[in-house]
C-alpha cells in the first residue's frame, strides 16, 4: 500500500494542526496509509519508504525553520534516490504577506532537485497550503483538499 509522509516543524503549534488537517484529506483515500512527524523525529533515512513525502514549515525571514533545512540538507546523501516520489509543502506565518509563498517555493525547489514530483492546485493556495497564525476555516479547507490531491497522484504514480 502507499504511504504519504507528512514531516513538519511547528513552534505554536499552527504548523502542526496544518500537518494533521493534511492527514485527513490523505485519509480520504483508503488505499492509501499516512503518517504524521515532527521533523526533530524523523531520521532522514525515513524518506526512503514513503511513496509521497509533504513538509510543513513556519516562516522565519521568509524561509524554513532551521530544523526542516536540516533534514532537506541531510538528504542530499539520497539524492537521485527519491526520484518520482510526490512530494509538497506547507507553510504558516505570522502576518499576510510574511513569506508563507517564499517558504513553500524554497522547499519545492529542493523536492524538485531530487526528481520529485511536485503537486500544484489551479484554485486558492497554488503551491501549498498556507495559514496566517492558526488555521481558518479557508486554510483547514486547503489542507484537506491538498491531502487528498496529494494521496490521489500518489496512487497513480506508484502504480
Amino acid at each position: 500500500m502507499p504511504k504519504v509522509l507528512i514531516v513538519y516543524y511547528s513552534r505554536t503549534g499552527n504548523t502542526k494542526e496544518m500537518a494533521e488537517l493534511i492527514a485527513e484529506g490523505v485519509r480520504r483515500e483508503n488505499e492509501v496509509e499516512v503518517e504524521v512527524k515532527a521533523v526533530q523525529d524523523t531520521k532522514v533515512e525515513e524518506l526512503l519508504d514513503f511513496d509521497g513525502i509533504v513538509i510543513g514549515s513556519p516562516t522565519y525571514y521568509g524561509s524554513m525553520a532551521a530544523e526542516v533545512k536540516k533534514l532537506i540538507d541531510d538528504s542530499n546523501k539520497f539524492h537521485g534516490e527519491l526520484e518520482g516520489k510526490v512530494g509538497g509543502a506547507f507553510s504558516s506565518s505570522a502576518n499576510i504577506a510574511g513569506g508563507n509563498e517564499t517558504t513553500i517555493m524554497d522547499i519545492l525547489k529542493a523536492l524538485l532537485i531530487h526528481g520529485m514530483v511536485v503537486q500544484g492546485t489551479p484554485n486558492g493556495d497554488h503551491y501549498g497550503p498556507v495559514a496566517v497564525e492558526k488555521p481558518d476555516d479557508r486554510s483547514k479547507n486547503s489542507c484537506r483538499e491538498y491531502g487528498h490531491r496529494i494521496a490521489k497522484l500518489v496512487l497513480r504514480t506508484a502504480a
